[in-house]
């Protein structure tokens, strides 16, 4: 803790999810994070350019939000930081020069994070949650499935643009609360559809948040669409190309109409359905 107010329990819990995301990248990369789920997230240049773009994606929710860049913070972030009411930042170093300027900020909880910014992998991690009588306790999800080599699930392949905008968007998705959606293009998220009862939802929340902007964007979902409407509400708002695991006793339904609306779509084989 280098200031602000004392950290509360659903700090240091919205700090953890915002950390787990951001040390996915090896780029530039901001995460916005509210109520344990990311509400933007960006690769960019830099981090002032990352955050500014991930606030922006949803500056609604981002008031009041988790902030985790995994560079240091410079100046010029930390003068992006203080426009907007911020809970705590999280980084791996603040310079002298940011930090003289987030002071202004009194109760805004700045924490440096050391170590090595980089996913857990094998299974050395563990999560452990308390239920009625006693504890589960997994190992944490360190999957992550490289693009490249996922199935092309429709008759169209998805371009190179594209395939690039479907990994990042996969790799937000393991963050998010499912049932998840993400649409993504040009390396920000565009909308984030997260929690919700049913699959289909996930998407009209997304569309509803962004309308216009989700044109041309790719899409991930982090478990199967059991049925085609997930798809079709895709195609309707504008996106051209989708990642998903694939296994639904309907994916032949869900092909034909990625099909028929002209997407693309990969499967992973791998799910990650965040709890």
């Amino acid at each position: 803790m280098l200031g602000g107010k004392q950290l509360s329990y659903n700090n240091i819990l919205d700090l953890d999810a915002a950390l787990g995301l951001c040390i996915e990248f090896a780029e530039p990369a901001a995460v916005v994070v509210k109520h344990n789920n990311p509400c933007g997230v960006a690769i960019d240049r830099d981090c002032a350019a990352a955050y500014r773009r991930a606030r922006e994606a949803d500056a609604v929710s981002a008031f009041g939000g988790i902030v985790a860049v995994n560079r240091e913070v410079d100046e010029a972030l930390a003068k992006l930081l203080v426009e907007t009411f911020l809970e705590c930042v999280i980084a791996p170093g603040y310079s002298a020069a940011a930090r003289d300027v987030l002071a202004s900020k009194k109760n805004l909880r700045l924490v440096a994070a050391g170590g090595n910014w980089t996913p857990a992998t094998g299974e050395t991690a563990w999560s452990i949650r308390t239920i009625a009588g006693g504890a589960l306790v997994q190992t944490v999800d360190t999957g992550m499935v490289d693009l490249a080599a996922a199935k092309v699930a429709t008759k169209r392949a998805p371009t190179d643009a594209e395939r690039k905008d479907l990994a990042f968007a996969w790799r937000v998705a393991k963050h998010v609360k499912s049932n998840a959606i993400v649409f993504a293009k040009d390396g920000v998220t565009l909308a984030i559809g997260a929690g919700q009862m049913s699959r289909v939802d996930s998407v009209r929340i997304c569309e509803r948040k962004a309308g216009d902007k989700l044109k041309g964007s790719s899409v991930a979902s982090d478990a199967f669409f059991p049925f085609r409407d997930g798809v079709d509400v895709l195609a309707s708002v504008g996106a051209t190309s989708v990642v998903q695991p694939g296994g639904s006793v309907r994916d032949e339904e869900v092909i034909g109409a990625a099909d028929e609306h002209g997407l693309a779509m990969l499967f992973t084989g791998m799910r990650h359905f965040r709890h």
